[in-house]
């Protein structure tokens, strides 16, 4: 599992839309299993499936009428198409749902349904464009275990997603993209190391004290100082040869009051900040052209 990391606007969903033949490349080449997606794009179209960020399921139909109606598009037999989405029903914890409309589905039911329509043939390669965007933590966790299976079965699945905990937990390998460019790559353990030993995170008693706080922690680690999701939270990558009580000490001397503290292993937010330069949720909507 293969997970593409990078803020809203840097090219992720272009990069599905051109792997999986919705979009011709501009300049340059890609192949998927050795085929190319501009010169051999049937090929490419019948070793992919791809399940977009938004539930692409008819809502008028039922859970079952739904994976039929794949089947039947994909050349399958009534009978065949029927007992495929049977299966997929009962694989993906829908058997109950499955003669209601979808339009009564919950929103992890829909992206359950969703993914199971990607699956009506085994893909070689998935493709997963944001796939939990808008769940509640469980329903995530649902699609979790579901995706976990299918790249346990062979499948190679890209995942794209703005929970860099999914990523973290999700992915055996990771890129980060900016701008268009791969910017960093490496297992999740790899690219924490390399954006520091260990990562400070302050937490102030007065929020607006954070711009001197801010200052002292840049005298001591540079420019590796990010701000919290509150405001009254600062953390920094603490290189190696730096000792984060002489900041501590330097913070006390200026009477700026320190609530809590922790020190830890970078977090991939961490590491999404240091690379971009902007935490994962400050972004506006991508659209790709």
């Amino acid at each position: 599992m293969y997970g593409l990391l990078g803020p809203n606007g840097a090219g992720k969903t272009t990069i599905i839309r051109i792997l999986t033949t919705l979009l011709r490349p501009t300049t340059g080449t890609a192949t998927i299993l050795g085929y190319d997606v501009v010169e051999d794009a049937a090929e490419v179209r019948a070793k992919v499936s791809l399940t977009g960020q938004y539930a692409s399921v008819d809502e008028d139909l039922t859970g079952r009428e739904n994976l039929v109606l794949v089947g039947r598009l994909l050349g399958f037999s009534w009978r065949a198409a029927k007992e495929r989405a049977d299966e997929l029903l009962a694989a993906f914890g829908l058997e109950e749902a499955a003669t209601r409309q979808v339009r009564t589905y919950s929103g992890g039911m829909r992206r359950r349904l969703d993914v199971a329509a990607s699956l009506v043939v085994t893909p070689e390669v998935l493709f997963l464009d944001e796939p939990t965007t808008g769940l509640d933590p469980r329903s995530r966790n649902q699609v979790w275990v579901i995706i976990r299976a299918i790249a346990a079965e062979g499948t190679t699945v890209l995942l794209t997603t703005q929970y860099l905990d999914e990523a973290d937990r999700l992915a055996d390998r990771l890129a980060v993209i900016d701008n268009g460019h791969v910017i960093a790559e490496g297992t999740s353990r790899e690219l924490k190391a390399a954006v520091g030993a260990s990562t400070l995170t302050v937490q102030l008693q007065d929020p607006e004290r954070r711009e001197e706080a801010e200052a002292i922690l840049r005298d001591h680690f540079g420019e590796a100082v990010y701000h919290g999701s509150d405001r009254d939270t600062l953390s920094a990558s603490v290189p190696h040869d730096e000792e984060p009580v002489a900041v501590l000490t330097a913070l006390s001397d200026a009477g700026v009051s320190v609530a809590e503290f922790s020190l830890g292993q970078a977090s991939l937010d961490e590491v999404f900040l240091a690379l971009t330069g902007q935490p994962a949720e400050d972004t506006t909507e991508e659209v790709a052209t």
